[in-house]
């Protein structure tokens, strides 16, 4: 899709997902499987930091793939979504990781 938009001279961003697993093709695991929400903040939180310094994710495998990270989506339908957010900005700043605005 991101292709197919930019081909057409749209505006993209690229997203990943803080609390969920990857598969080694680069998608998200099903949420039928086993492990497909990263329920553990700290864990959820360090791959954050990796997809956005390394521009990697650890799959579900424990193979390194290649990612584009331009927007991080987290759930709100946590009842600690809140929280999490905070603790993802904190990391996030802490590692010297600028915050912005899609677009600037």
């Amino acid at each position: 899709m991101l292709q197919s938009a930019k081909a057409i001279g749209l505006k993209t961003a690229s997203e990943v997902f803080a609390d969920r697993a990857y598969q080694n093709d680069g998608s998200l695991v099903p949420r039928s499987q086993p492990g497909a929400v990263i329920h553990d903040t700290e864990q959820a939180i360090d791959q954050v930091v990796q997809m956005v310094k390394e521009k990697t994710v650890t799959a579900i495998t424990g193979e390194q793939v290649s990612i584009e990270v331009e927007s991080i989506c987290v759930h709100g339908d946590n009842e600690k979504a809140l929280d999490f957010i905070d603790a993802i900005r904190k990391r996030l700043e802490a590692e010297d990781i600028r915050i912005q605005a899609l677009g600037e």
